[in-house]
This record gives structure tokens, C-alpha cells and sequence, in this order.
């Protein structure tokens, strides 16, 4: 009995001369793009009107392999990048993809304030609790005890809940899901995508590489197997104690409520102060009665 090889659909969003991808074995990256992709279909979004911004590590090579205009930026600076490529071209859709080590240690002053001003951006955080491509280092999402070539002994840090930091400093839409649920991460992205706010989606994903190795998870499929083990919902989670929580990974919709977005607030306050003088304001402030 032979199998055929169907083509994916998906194909035509991929740049197939950036082929084969730089992705190890078992890595949750590819089953994001796949989510990614999906959530695209389904919302009726343009690839001719998607830009694509990321900043250092594996899951930042994701964009290179779209067939969209896109910017490969500096460590942990994606977001900065993506807010002033937002604000010079407000009618486009612009998406950052990005990791725990990129988006919340070197570029997480950068998180909090894009999700507190709620510019209408779309991040997709991968997070595999380490620094995949830099060699294995501790993040800051790194479970306490966990091994790393900086923790041989074990991670004595504590680490952030991203998705309750980024609700927490005023993002209008946040949900967290794991490589084990693509359904659900596909619907969190096609919403983050129509939602007009700053929009965070965190994937829980495995990196059998470093992490798995590190940690003995002997396989990608028993990192899977450990996430569908400790799945929690948020409404589940508040029945729960802080003691029954830990190790546990809380997924569903943080928070979806839309609230005023960032350049729309800037446009109503250059709309009413245009035809004021510049002059004549600095003359006034500065007047003594």
C-alpha cells in the first residue's frame, strides 16, 4: 500500500526557496506556523497588507520563511520596531512573533509598555521556558529547579507568568495555549488579529533539544505528553489552590475587552490641536501673568 504525499495548502504562504527550515527535530515552531497560517485563512487577512516583525532566536526566524514583507530585528527589540512601523502605516497588519528570552528579559520593558499603551499590534510569544538558539541559558520563564547550561544545580529564579504580566499592564486581548492545543491557539490568533488593541497570544512549546535534554524529557512527544498532563483552565485554575497550581500550565483567554487604541487616541489629539499655532502655545506657556 502506497501513501501520497499531498502538498500542504499552506504552501503558498511559504517562501519555499528559505526551505528546509533551520528548526530541530520535534520543535514546536512548525505547529505554530501551521495555527498561524490557519488563523490568516480564516480571517480573510492579506499577506499583500501583513508585515511580519521579530527580533533573535529560533522561533524569530519564523517570519523569513513567509512570503510577506517583513523586518528580522535586533535582540528583544521586535515590538519597538513593530510600534513605529504601526504608527508610520496604521492601515497595515502587523505581527511580531517572538520568544520568552526575546519578548521578556532584553526586550520586555518594550512588552509592557506596547500592551500598556495598546497599539494595535499582534504578538505571538513562543515560550519553551529557555533560550533555544543562544545554547540553553535559564529565561525568565524558566520553572524554579529547572536545568540550563547557566543552572547546572537547577534554576533558583522565579519565574513570569507572561500572559498574567502583559494583562496586568493593560493589553486588550491576551490567551495562552499549548503546542498540544492547535485549535484553540489558531482561534486566539485569528482573534488577536481582529481585535483593535494590543493583542498577545503565549504558546507553551517544547525545545526537546536544549530544554528536554537538559531536563531528561527523553522525547518531544513526552514533552507533549507532560503538557496535556498539566493542562488547567482558567476557570478550573480558580477552584484551585496556589500549592495544587504549581507546575500546572493555566490556558484559555486571559482577558478580551477592547478599550481605546493607541494611535486612535493619538489621531483625535492631533485632530483637535491642529489648527492651534504651535507658536502661540509655547508663547502661552511660558507667559507671565
Amino acid at each position: 500500500m502506497s501513501i501520497e504525499n499531498k502538498p500542504s495548502r499552506f504552501i503558498k504562504y511559504l517562501r519555499e526557496e528559505r526551505l528546509p527550515h533551520i528548526f530541530c527535530p520535534g520543535c514546536g515552531n512548525g505547529i505554530v506556523m501551521n495555527t498561524f497560517f490557519n488563523a490568516i485563512e480564516q480571517s480573510g487577512k492579506s499577506l499583500d497588507n501583513l508585515n511580519m516583525v521579530s527580533g533573535i532566536g529560533c522561533s524569530s526566524r519564523i517570519p523569513g520563511y513567509v512570503k510577506c514583507d517583513s523586518l528580522h530585528t535586533t535582540h528583544g527589540r521586535a515590538i519597538a520596531f513593530a510600534t513605529g512601523l504601526k504608527i508610520a502605516n496604521p492601515h497595515r497588519d502587523v505581527v511580531v512573533v517572538t520568544g520568552d528570552g526575546d519578548a521578556t528579559s532584553i526586550g520586555g520593558n518594550h512588552l509592557i509598555h506596547a500592551a500598556r499603551r495598546n497599539i494595535n499590534l499582534t504578538v505571538i510569544c513562543i515560550n519553551n521556558d529557555i533560550y533555544g538558539m543562544t545554547g540553553g541559558q535559564i529565561s525568565p520563564t524558566s520553572p524554579e529547579g529547572s536545568f540550563a547550561t547557566t543552572a547546572p544545580y537547577g534554576s533558583t529564579d522565579k519565574p513570569f507568568n507572561i500572559s498574567e504580566v502583559v494583562k496586568a499592564a493593560g493589553a486588550s486581548y491576551v490567551a495562552k495555549y499549548t503546542t498540544t492545543q492547535p485549535i484553540q491557539v489558531t482561534n486566539a490568533i485569528k482573534e488577536g488579529l481582529e481585535n483593535k488593541g494590543f493583542s498577545f497570544i503565549e504558546v507553551v512549546s517544547q525545545c526537546p533539544t536544549y530544554y528536554g535534554r537538559k531536563n531528561k524529557i527523553k522525547s518531544p512527544v513526552a514533552m507533549l505528553d507532560w503538557f496535556k498532563k498539566n493542562i488547567v483552565s482558567i476557570e478550573s485554575a480558580k477552584e484551585m489552590s496556589n500549592e495544587e497550581l504549581q507546575g500546572k500550565i493555566v490556558t484559555g483567554v486571559y482577558v478580551n475587552k477592547p478599550r481605546k487604541e493607541f494611535i486612535e487616541s493619538m489621531e483625535t489629539v492631533i485632530r483637535e490641536h491642529s489648527e492651534i499655532d504651535c507658536d502661540d502655545n509655547i508663547n502661552n506657556a511660558y507667559k507671565v501673568n
